[in-house]
Protein backbone atom coordinates (compact mmCIF):
# COMPACT_ATOMS: atom_id res chain seq x y z
CA UNK A 1 0.00 0.00 0.00
CA UNK A 2 1.15 3.60 -0.45
CA UNK A 3 -0.35 7.08 -0.59
CA UNK A 4 -1.41 7.15 -4.00
CA UNK A 5 -3.15 3.71 -3.41
CA UNK A 6 -5.10 5.05 -0.39
CA UNK A 7 -5.85 7.95 -2.32
CA UNK A 8 -7.32 5.74 -5.55
CA UNK A 9 -9.35 3.34 -3.38
CA UNK A 10 -10.86 6.04 -1.10
CA UNK A 11 -12.05 8.03 -4.35
CA UNK A 12 -13.93 5.25 -5.13
CA UNK A 13 -15.09 3.98 -2.53
CA UNK A 14 -16.41 8.02 -1.90
CA UNK A 15 -18.24 7.84 -5.44
CA UNK A 16 -19.29 4.56 -4.93
CA UNK A 17 -21.25 5.43 -1.45
CA UNK A 18 -22.37 8.84 -3.01
CA UNK A 19 -24.39 7.10 -6.22
CA UNK A 20 -25.86 4.67 -3.94
CA UNK A 21 -27.24 7.61 -1.69
CA UNK A 22 -25.68 6.24 1.27
CA UNK A 23 -26.16 8.56 4.40
CA UNK A 24 -23.41 11.66 4.05
CA UNK A 25 -22.63 10.71 7.66
CA UNK A 26 -21.99 7.17 7.48
CA UNK A 27 -20.17 8.03 3.69
CA UNK A 28 -17.85 10.49 6.05
CA UNK A 29 -17.31 8.34 9.31
CA UNK A 30 -16.20 4.80 6.56
CA UNK A 31 -14.05 6.96 4.84
CA UNK A 32 -12.74 8.47 7.81
CA UNK A 33 -12.00 4.96 8.77
CA UNK A 34 -10.77 3.92 6.04
CA UNK A 35 -7.58 6.51 6.04
CA UNK A 36 -6.87 5.83 9.23
CA UNK A 37 -6.91 1.97 8.78
CA UNK A 38 -4.23 2.08 5.65
CA UNK A 39 -2.70 5.10 6.82
CA UNK A 40 -2.31 2.16 9.76
CA UNK A 41 -0.91 0.33 7.30
CA UNK A 42 1.68 2.42 5.43
CA UNK A 43 3.05 3.69 8.36
CA UNK A 44 3.46 1.04 10.86
CA UNK A 45 3.45 -2.65 8.97
CA UNK A 46 6.51 -4.71 9.49
CA UNK A 47 6.36 -6.24 6.01
CA UNK A 48 7.07 -4.14 3.23
CA UNK A 49 9.31 -3.28 0.70
CA UNK A 50 12.25 -0.77 1.14
CA UNK A 51 11.92 2.43 -1.09
CA UNK A 52 14.72 4.04 -3.30
CA UNK A 53 12.57 6.95 -4.35
CA UNK A 54 13.02 9.51 -1.58
CA UNK A 55 9.34 10.75 -2.31
CA UNK A 56 8.42 7.38 -0.82
CA UNK A 57 10.42 6.66 2.15
CA UNK A 58 8.52 4.44 3.77
CA UNK A 59 8.50 2.19 0.92
CA UNK A 60 5.71 -0.31 -0.48
CA UNK A 61 4.15 -1.84 2.77
CA UNK A 62 2.29 -5.00 2.76
CA UNK A 63 -1.71 -5.11 4.85
CA UNK A 64 -4.64 -6.09 3.64
CA UNK A 65 -8.39 -4.12 3.62
CA UNK A 66 -11.72 -4.52 3.43
CA UNK A 67 -14.76 -2.65 3.30
CA UNK A 68 -18.32 -3.69 2.86
CA UNK A 69 -21.86 -3.73 3.94
CA UNK A 70 -23.20 -6.50 6.30
CA UNK A 71 -27.15 -6.80 7.78
CA UNK A 72 -27.19 -3.08 7.09
CA UNK A 73 -23.99 -1.95 8.52
CA UNK A 74 -21.09 -0.69 7.11
CA UNK A 75 -17.71 -1.79 8.33
CA UNK A 76 -13.83 -1.30 7.70
CA UNK A 77 -11.30 -4.27 8.40
CA UNK A 78 -7.16 -3.88 7.82
CA UNK A 79 -4.91 -6.03 9.18
CA UNK A 80 -1.24 -6.19 8.95
CA UNK A 81 2.39 -7.60 10.17
CA UNK A 82 3.72 -6.17 13.13
CA UNK A 83 6.31 -6.38 15.39
CA UNK A 84 5.87 -8.84 18.40
CA UNK A 85 7.71 -6.14 21.05
CA UNK A 86 4.86 -4.25 20.05
CA UNK A 87 1.40 -5.95 20.80
CA UNK A 88 1.59 -4.94 24.37
CA UNK A 89 2.06 -0.82 23.27
CA UNK A 90 -0.79 -1.57 20.76
CA UNK A 91 -3.49 -3.75 22.71
CA UNK A 92 -2.78 -1.27 25.99
CA UNK A 93 -3.25 1.74 23.43
CA UNK A 94 -7.07 -0.13 21.97
CA UNK A 95 -8.45 -1.32 24.81
CA UNK A 96 -7.91 2.08 26.57
CA UNK A 97 -9.68 3.80 23.60
CA UNK A 98 -12.54 1.09 23.58
CA UNK A 99 -13.40 2.21 27.29
CA UNK A 100 -13.77 5.72 26.58
CA UNK A 101 -17.20 7.20 26.27
CA UNK A 102 -18.15 9.73 23.22
CA UNK A 103 -17.08 12.98 25.18
CA UNK A 104 -14.05 11.49 26.35
CA UNK A 105 -12.91 10.21 23.28
CA UNK A 106 -13.09 14.08 22.56
CA UNK A 107 -10.97 14.96 24.73
CA UNK A 108 -8.66 12.35 24.26
CA UNK A 109 -8.29 13.78 20.84
CA UNK A 110 -7.61 17.10 21.37
CA UNK A 111 -5.46 15.86 24.26
CA UNK A 112 -3.53 14.24 21.60
CA UNK A 113 -3.57 16.90 19.47
CA UNK A 114 -2.37 19.62 21.37
CA UNK A 115 0.78 17.06 22.66
CA UNK A 116 3.86 15.90 21.60
CA UNK A 117 3.63 12.84 19.33
CA UNK A 118 4.04 9.87 20.98
CA UNK A 119 7.41 7.90 20.71
CA UNK A 120 7.80 5.97 17.58
CA UNK A 121 4.75 7.52 15.94
CA UNK A 122 5.10 8.20 12.31
CA UNK A 123 2.11 10.86 12.87
CA UNK A 124 -0.09 12.73 15.81
CA UNK A 125 -1.41 9.61 17.12
CA UNK A 126 -4.51 10.12 16.80
CA UNK A 127 -5.36 7.39 14.77
CA UNK A 128 -7.11 4.58 16.97
CA UNK A 129 -8.70 7.83 18.62
CA UNK A 130 -10.29 8.79 15.07
CA UNK A 131 -11.53 5.37 14.54
CA UNK A 132 -12.95 5.34 17.79
CA UNK A 133 -14.69 8.48 16.87
CA UNK A 134 -16.17 7.48 13.72
CA UNK A 135 -17.11 3.46 14.44
CA UNK A 136 -20.91 4.47 15.14
CA UNK A 137 -21.37 1.00 16.44
CA UNK A 138 -18.03 0.00 17.82
CA UNK A 139 -14.96 -1.67 16.75
CA UNK A 140 -12.96 -4.62 17.43
CA UNK A 141 -9.27 -5.48 17.01
CA UNK A 142 -7.01 -9.11 17.53
CA UNK A 143 -3.40 -9.99 17.38
CA UNK A 144 -2.74 -13.08 15.86
CA UNK A 145 1.02 -14.84 17.04
CA UNK A 146 3.22 -16.00 13.60
CA UNK A 147 6.70 -16.60 14.89
CA UNK A 148 9.08 -15.01 17.46
CA UNK A 149 9.35 -11.86 15.58
CA UNK A 150 6.09 -11.50 14.28
CA UNK A 151 2.56 -10.87 15.00
CA UNK A 152 -0.67 -10.08 12.42
CA UNK A 153 -2.77 -7.48 13.65
CA UNK A 154 -6.75 -6.65 12.73
CA UNK A 155 -9.07 -4.38 13.30
CA UNK A 156 -12.75 -4.29 12.12
CA UNK A 157 -14.64 -0.67 12.61
CA UNK A 158 -18.46 -0.60 12.26
CA UNK A 159 -20.28 2.21 11.15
Amino acid sequence: MTEDVLTGIGNAIRQTLESEQTDRRAVRGLFSIFVEQVQNVIRYSAEGVASNDSSNALGLRHGIVTVGNLDDQFFVSCGNLIKKQDVEQVNASLTHVKSLDRDELKALYRQTLRGDAPEGSRGAGVGFVDIARNASKGFEFDFFSLDDEFSYFCIKAYI
